[in-house]
């Protein structure tokens, strides 16, 4: 399970036959099945991926939204427009919904233009419709666009708060949304004691659990908005399975029996509820998540994948002094996983190389001793595999390598060292973690920006404990990550403010911090914009 490859994918969702009862054709809900929203991703020069999931009931306990087993058929379009004018509609069809696959479709609409804004809705027979949706489409392989919008976001837990961060990402319509992981989580109703809301049903271990819960967070209106407003790229962590879980072993041995049938299980239900190409299509509990998204020669955009072909936390997880964190034949990715990723950096010839992945990248020593006492779950428990990650973008003459991390529930900034135990050890590369959405619940903050363990920690550079997320912009010429805030999850509707923002230098190693926030790609366009116009509309739905 070490290989980091996937074959034979495409058989665990091909569609089933159609459905030929006499009443499958004709049965239409009574009511919309558009409760979920609608979602692109993935973005390439010429083509999206356009996603939506019928359900009449979300939480069904059967985890089919209230839906027949009736397949479904649905028209799409995609426009140049929001109000889909004759002229302006440049690609339409129709895609059949299949229960086998929760009512679920993922539409890879090709022959698009390069660099371009599209709108897309879909209808199920003659009164429903779905909200519009806003996405973009990559610039050309060849071209350098002038910038890059994008926002990243991680762990959003549905009891521990509302999610305005969502809301507010979408305000700043960034042209992409990276999610690294933690999208939903597991754990049964009232697990949180102090919970804002609850869950709904028992933790999630069968195929119907992971749907129910997929569609409860989609219910979400703030949640809506932002996965209505710009293409999304996402990876799982551990949570969309089980807490902490590592390849084939679970956090716990009660939890190993029919643990890879749970996993594929949340495989399953995870690629019905996201928008992914038909190269992440699973396999039983094997999914093909890993791949690259090339924003013309401005950015190189790795998707990783840590959960799956990692070994096995050392030390029983947590965080400890363990010998076996410098074991060479540990890995976090894989061998096969860190060679395609060597092989990137290799080929790439873009400005920024961005890696998106799920865990702490950078040293955390939580005390000053030299014990070097670290967290089994980062990349801390995995050293010789962080430092064939960092020395395969030395070798390869990475112009300007950015890691991009969730997973902590707090924001942080870090220089990224050639080697952590060496104190002059020269800085090759800068990570941007981002705080989590409500996980943790209502966050604090330190006005010196600074964690207490950044006195032995040097590389790290900021800190605050507040949850929000991040946003970015890309050019030629610098890389800008302002770190945005709400003051609490606990309440509906906290403004964001932004707490921070950071500037790497093109052919610069390190960061600086700055006290401008970057500019978003649409701030100066009056009168509104479409995709305003689509954030306010979703906006005043009922959740």
């Amino acid at each position: 399970m070490k290989t980091g490859l996937v074959t034979g994918g495409a058989a665990a969702l091909s569609a089933p036959p159609l459905d030929t009862r006499p009443s499958a054709a004709a049965t239409l809900p009574s009511r919309t099945p558009f409760n979920l929203g609608v979602a692109s991703g993935d973005p390439l020069p010429t083509s999206v991926i356009i996603w939506t999931r019928l359900a009449v009931s979300p939480l069904a306990e059967n985890g089919l939204g209230g839906m027949s087993w009736s397949t479904q058929t649905l028209q799409w379009q995609v426009a140049t427009s929001a109000t889909f004018g004759s002229t302006t509609i440049v690609r339409s069809g129709t895609v059949a919904a299949y229960a086998a696959n929760a009512h679920s479709v993922h539409v890879n609409v090709t022959g698009l233009l390069p660099g371009r804004e599209y709108f897309y809705r879909f209808r199920l027979g003659p009164k429903y419709i779905s909200r519009v949706g806003r996405t973009r489409t990559a610039p050309a392989a060849d071209e350098m666009p002038a910038s890059l919008a994008m926002s990243f976001v991680s762990c959003s837990a549905w009891e521990r708060g509302w999610f305005t961060n969502y809301l507010r990402l979408a305000e700043d319509e960034p042209d992409l949304v990276l999610h690294l992981g933690d999208f939903m989580y597991e754990y049964p109703k009232n697990f949180t004691a102090n919970g804002v809301r609850d869950n709904s049903g028992p933790e999630t271990v069968t195929l119907a659990n992971y749907r129910q819960r997929h569609a409860q967070y989609k219910t979400d209106t703030d949640l809506k908005v932002a996965l209505a407003i710009a293409p999304w790229a996402v990876v799982f962590d551990d949570h969309e399975v089980s807490n902490n879980w590592a390849d084939e072993t679970p956090a716990s041995a009660s939890q190993v029996p029919g643990f890879m049938t749970r996993r594929a299980a949340a495989f399953k239900a995870y690629y019905e509820n996201m928008p992914l190409r038909a190269s992440s299509i699973p396999n039983g509990p094997d999914m093909r998540l890993h791949r690259r998204l090339q924003w013309g020669r401005l950015a190189n955009l790795h998707m990783l994948d840590t959960r799956q072909y990692r070994d096995n936390q050392a030390c029983g997880d947590g965080w400890d002094n363990c010998p076996a964190a410098d074991d060479p034949s540990r890995s976090m990715l894989g061998t096969a996983q860190e060679q395609w990723l060597a092989d990137g950096f290799t080929s790439s010839r873009a400005t920024w190389d961005v890696l998106g992945q799920q865990v702490f990248f950078s040293r955390r020593d939580r005390t000053a001793t030299p014990d070097n006492t670290v967290d089994m779950d980062a990349w801390d428990g995995y050293r010789p595999s962080r430092v064939r990650v960092t020395n395969s973008w030395v070798r390869a003459q990475v112009r300007n390598p950015i890691v991009l991390t969730g997973d902590v529930h707090a924001h942080w900034t870090s220089d990224v060292l050639a080697d952590f135990s060496a104190p002059d050890s020269p800085v090759v590369g800068s990570e941007f973690v981002c705080s989590s959405v409500t996980s943790g619940g209502d966050g604090y903050d330190e006005p010196t920006g600074q964690h207490p363990w950044a006195a032995h920690n040097p590389n790290l550079k900021f800190w605050t404990n507040l949850r929000g997320y991040v946003n970015t912009r890309i050019t030629p010429a610098s890389f800008t990550a302002a770190f945005r805030c709400v003051p609490r999850v606990t309440v509906k509707g906290a403004a964001a403010f932004t707490r921070a923002t950071f500037v790497v230098d093109d052919g610069v190693r390190g960061m600086r911090q700055t006290f401008e926030s970057p500019a978003r790609s649409r701030a100066a366009i009056a009168p509104r914009s479409d995709a305003e116009k689509i954030r306010d509309t979703l906006r005043a739905e009922s959740p």
